[in-house]
């Protein structure tokens, strides 16, 4: 497994989390697509302009991305990927960590890409905020991806604890593969 794209039903469901973790555990580079499409003062990158930024990176051997940026970059990404890892967390989960982190990146000022920060404004009551986004797009992305993703490789998440039981597991696995590629190559 060298490219692997990180999806999710909904914000805050743990994507960049998990993309880190695995990348290290991978020793692969992590790409965010967030921050390759939002530039100063939230202006989007046109398709084109996304997909020439992403085209050089999904061409490296090894990867994780979160995020496929399905509405400008189609199955690009996707298509490219090993393993396409599918974060389907209920409502429950992940609607209070979007509360939460929305606030403590506004109380933070935090600047997440390209000195863009949150509001109350933007991140809860704008027509576009992540809430209203959030919320929106869940049930659309519950009923579709079963669809749009079985002909990809695919692992789906449900929790939390599957989460860390699978990145435990593939944490073993690339171990395991490490000392059998350095056993074959010692021979």
């Amino acid at each position: 497994m060298n490219r692997v794209a990180i999806v999710a039903s909904a914000s805050c469901s743990g994507k960049t989390t998990l993309g880190r973790a695995l990348a290290r555990r991978l020793d692969a580079p992590f790409v965010e697509l967030d921050a390759l499409n939002h530039g100063p003062n939230w202006d989007q990158a046109t398709p084109e302009e996304l997909r020439r930024r992403v085209e050089p990176l999904i061409d490296e051997p090894r990867w994780v991305v979160d995020g496929s940026y399905r509405s400008k970059l189609g199955d690009l990404v996707l298509e490219r990927a090993d393993l396409v890892v599918w974060l389907d967390l209920p409502v429950h989960v992940w609607l209070p960590r979007l509360v939460r982190r929305t606030l403590g990146r506004v109380v933070r000022r935090e600047e997440l890409w390209n000195g863009n920060r949150e509001t109350i404004w933007n991140g809860f009551f704008a027509r576009d905020s992540l809430l209203r986004f959030a919320l929106r797009t869940y049930p659309q992305r519950r009923k579709r991806y079963p669809l749009d993703l079985a002909r990809f490789p695919l692992v789906r998440l449900r929790s939390p604890a599957e989460i860390d039981a699978w990145l435990t597991s593939v944490a073993r696995d690339e171990r395991l593969a490490g000392q059998v590629q350095e056993h074959d190559h010692g021979e």
